[in-house]
């Protein structure tokens, strides 16, 4: 079963009074629980670098969806979630390495990498639904 499922941004936003509902956070913070799993049941906990180095972007990518909508304007959102999406690019990276270093088995990395697509997916379709929004934020009504 995968991790993300489709998530209709049609729907109006203006609903949302808070990051913690919106679908994308939530996808976020369950990656971030995948790959907190892998640190804490792998040899990767005694990669020291490489463990911070994805435990750090895969936390960013839930954080700077949070901070994006917290700046209450959809020209700073798109900018954070654009950030959240370089970081999820930047943890496929670090996926990689974990699987090439043998922390991880090809199961895994399968599995994680391909959440970790989706959710690129995800957040590219978000930013361009509030590309094309009228509505300006919250801080502009």
């Amino acid at each position: 079963m995968p991790l993300f499922i489709f998530i209709d941004y049609s729907s109006n936003m203006a609903h949302h009074s808070s990051f913690e509902s919106l679908e994308i956070y939530k996808e976020a913070t369950l990656f971030s629980d995948a790959i907190w799993e892998i640190i804490c049941n792998t040899s990767l906990n005694k990669d020291y670098k490489l463990r911070e180095q994805i435990n750090g972007s895969s936390g960013s990518i839930m954080d700077n969806i949070a901070e994006g909508f917290g700046r209450g304007g959809n020209k700073e959102f798109i900018m954070f979630l654009s950030y959240s999406r370089g970081s999820c690019s930047e943890s496929k990276s670090q996926l990689l390495r974990c699987f090439r270093r043998n922390h991880i088995d090809e199961t895994t990395f399968n599995k994680l990498n391909n959440d970790a697509e989706n959710l690129i997916n995800q957040l590219s379709k978000f930013i361009n639904y509030l590309k094309s929004s009228e509505r300006k934020g919250s801080k502009f009504d």
